[in-house]
């Protein structure tokens, strides 16, 4: 749109388009507390008005004099937010001598209609908020470089908003100087959004004097966690290319652009990449630095090694939450495990995140993290929480105790009913998606967990203790090496139990003895108490066939409780309605008990599952789990170390079965330290050799391992 130039006074002053082009419902101003404005209005100086004059029904008029642009800008905002509208910065006209803005309007937000066209470009539909709206003021320099009113218009053609609701109005929005202190300091000992709104509505009297909403809580946590990353994501980068050049087997990839790192960053050492092909059945992606706001967004991908403990797939820093950079960082870290999908995935209910799992792994089993889902309960059900102390528990025993979909279903209902909860918008979202989080619906799939009250703990395990809310880049790399090696020892000293410890047999059971001898310690343990509740779970045959049997097994006195277990009476292959197998991979009481009755005395190989046992990681890694490993001459220290570890295990195990073992071995043991010995004086040991580069950059998808 072209404007005809404008003189005022003896200057020749241009008109050109402001800072209006945006389609949301106004430009907020950079002001401070909507309850400051008035004050500085006056203070910076309106002309001949005194701070007596300004009062809730001043309005503009024309001739009102200020000494500033800015304290026109800020009169009329402060008009705007006791009358009930929000406004925009609209077209300006500059001097053509020396580029100086003569002549400025300030509109009403709803000013103006939507560009055509736009509605087929954006991905979702907007709320129309422009309606073509009058409303404005206008103010231009004089001679004596005051700005005068020359124009105002008072009419809307739309409803105002009332007072309890015009905080909502963007140019009435802004998180100010001591709210910016407070939420700092809330965020650095952990709090999320919701909580620090509510000390803040608290501390301000009401939700209208914060003087913002939620979502801009939100984005200025989000912005200062940013900030607080700063030079330190170049440490990070730094550290990654050491990581590269000492271990060939370690995967890093960076989205975007290099230079300004404003991208993901992904990394997983070799360890990290092996312990994924024995453990990767089952992942959980933590974003726990989402929900209590750490001053580092970083988020692992974690499993259960064959102690049950937290082992780690690899790590990321995301910088970006968009769900296109989800689905690079899950593309990249799948990349970085050869492609293997994993049975099952852990992650928050997060929407975008949803939808970037069934991008990348449409095959997986995806459920949320419980604990999550419980977290935000607290805040989307606080009022009921707190009217109703006897909730919480309820809940969690609805979702956690019941055993079949009707038992859950029939809670669920009643639940609604007792606390009146029929139309919460929030439970309601939340019962559509029972089918991703509710154990009862997921016992058919395997997740690894030792018991159904294990999901409702937070899968941020692996690094409790090291990181925390206020922990920075700066400390991060050092507090992640230190999990590492304080995971590593654990594992170590978990082996060294295992397999040199005997566990307490409580039964004459040959099925006990063969366990003890197979599982890790941990998970010999659980077996343990399944064998030994068998003796309280007697089981009736209800349906006896040729070729399959089906029986009813209950505890004494808890007949209404029963399960059922479906055998083949040849292959011995049994599942059981409780599906504990299917879901933590270790036999239930329900089949133990059936194989007692059909004098089954030892556990047939199909119920053994290899990453549960004491030689998890001896069986040989796939071909294709090899590639960008490190390998004969570009073995690494570390890999080194690991694979000698692992042999000198099973070493030791075999040559301590007998005394003519014993002796065999002791007599080997000293001929190879004499040949180590012989290759280190002659300086024959095998060079490591690296190939020093930096991280791979990726635009889109990782492409590339470590070579």
């Amino acid at each position: 749109m072209d404007f005809e130039p404008l003189s005022i006074g003896n200057e020749v002053v241009e008109f050109e388009v402001g800072d209006s082009a945006g389609e949301d419902d106004g430009t907020g101003l950079d002001l401070r507390h909507p309850d400051d404005l008035v004050e500085r209005s006056a203070s910076s100086g309106a002309g001949d008005l005194s701070s007596s004059d300004v009062d809730p029904i001043l309005e503009p008029c024309e001739g009102m004099e200020f000494d500033s642009e800015q304290a026109a800008r800020i009169f009329y905002n402060s008009y705007a937010r006791r009358t009930g509208f929000g406004t925009r910065v609209s077209v300006y006209q500059r001097s053509r001598r020396d580029g100086s803005i003569m002549c400025r309007h300030v509109v009403c937000s709803r000013e103006g209609f939507r560009r055509g066209g736009s509605e087929s470009k954006s991905k979702r539909r907007r709320t129309v908020t422009r309606v073509g709206c009058k409303a404005q003021i206008t103010v231009k320099k004089q001679s004596s470089g005051k700005w005068a009113v020359s124009k105002f218009v008072k009419e809307h053609n739309h409803e105002l908003v009332p007072p309890d609701k015009v905080h909502c109005l963007r140019s009435h929005r802004h998180v100010s100087g001591p709210a910016r202190s407070l939420i700092d300091t809330l965020q650095a000992a952990g709090m999320g959004p919701s909580g620090v709104m509510s000390v803040l509505i608290k501390e301000s009297g009401g939700v209208n004097s914060v003087g913002f909403t939620k979502i801009d809580c939100q984005n200025y946590m989000s912005s200062s966690r940013q900030r607080t990353l700063g030079s330190g994501v170049q440490l990070v980068l730094d550290y990654l290319k050491q990581m590269q050049a000492a271990d060939p087997g370690f995967f890093c990839a960076v989205q975007g652009d290099f230079d300004n790192l404003a991208g993901n960053i992904f990394w997983a050492d070799a360890s990290s990449r092996k312990n994924y092909a024995y453990f990767g059945d089952t992942v959980n992606f933590d974003t726990t630095y989402r929900m209590n706001r750490y001053r580092v967004p970083f988020a692992p991908f974690t499993g259960w090694n064959h102690h049950g403990q937290p082992v780690l797939f690899g790590c990321a820093l995301l910088r970006n939450e968009s769900e296109s950079s989800f689905i690079w960082l899950f593309q990249t870290w799948l990349d970085a495990m050869s492609g293997s999908h994993p049975v099952s995935i852990t992650t928050d209910q997060d929407r975008i995140i949803r939808s970037a799992v069934a991008h990348v792994l449409p095959g997986s089993r995806h459920r949320f993290c419980r604990w999550n889902v419980f977290r935000e309960a607290r805040e989307k059900l606080s009022d009921v929480y707190c009217s109703h102390p006897n909730f919480e528990a309820e809940f969690q025993r609805c979702v956690n105790i019941t055993e079949t979909v009707e038992d859950f279903e029939l809670c669920w209902e009643s639940l609604l009913e007792t606390y009146g909860l029929r139309n919460n918008e929030w439970l309601q979202l939340m019962y559509n998606a029972r089918q991703k989080w509710v154990p009862v619906f997921l016992m058919d799939t395997f997740f690894g967990e030792m018991s159904i009250m294990q999901g409702s703990d937070s899968i941020n395990s692996y690094f409790d203790g090291y990181i925390n809310a206020s922990t920075s880049i700066q400390v991060l790399i050092r507090q992640y090496e230190k999990a590492i090696a304080g995971r590593h020892e654990k594992e170590i000293k978990s082996d060294y139990e295992t397999l040199h410890t005997a566990p307490v047999l409580k039964t004459p059971s040959p099925m006990e003895k063969q366990a003890a001898n197979v599982y890790t310690r941990k998970i010999f343990k659980k077996f343990q108490e399944e064998l030994i509740e068998t003796l309280a779970y007697p089981a009736t045959i209800i349906k006896d066939m040729e070729l399959e049997a089906v029986y009813r097994v209950a505890r004494f006195g808890e007949d209404h409780k029963a399960h059922f277990v479906k055998v083949d009476v040849f292959s011995k292959k049994a599942c059981c309605s409780c599906q504990m197998f299917e879901f933590s991979g270790i036999m239930c009481r329900h089949i133990l008990a059936v194989f007692r009755v059909m004098n089954v005395l030892t556990l047939p190989p199909q119920y053994i599952l290899t990453r549960w046992t004491r030689n998890a990681k001896s069986e040989s890694l796939p071909d294709d789990y090899m590639v960008g490993f490190p390998s004969n001459l570009q073995e690494s220290l570390t890999a080194c170390y690991e694979n000698l570890r692992r042999e000198a295990i099973k070493y030791v195990e075999d040559g301590a079965k007998s005394i003519h073992s014993y002796t065999v071995a002791m007599d080997a043991l000293q001929i190879a330290a004499q040949k180590v010995a012989a290759s280190k004086k002659c300086g024959l040991g095998l060079e490591q050799k690296t190939l020093i580069k930096g991280c791979q950059i990726q635009s889109s998808r990782c492409t590339v391992g470590t070579g």
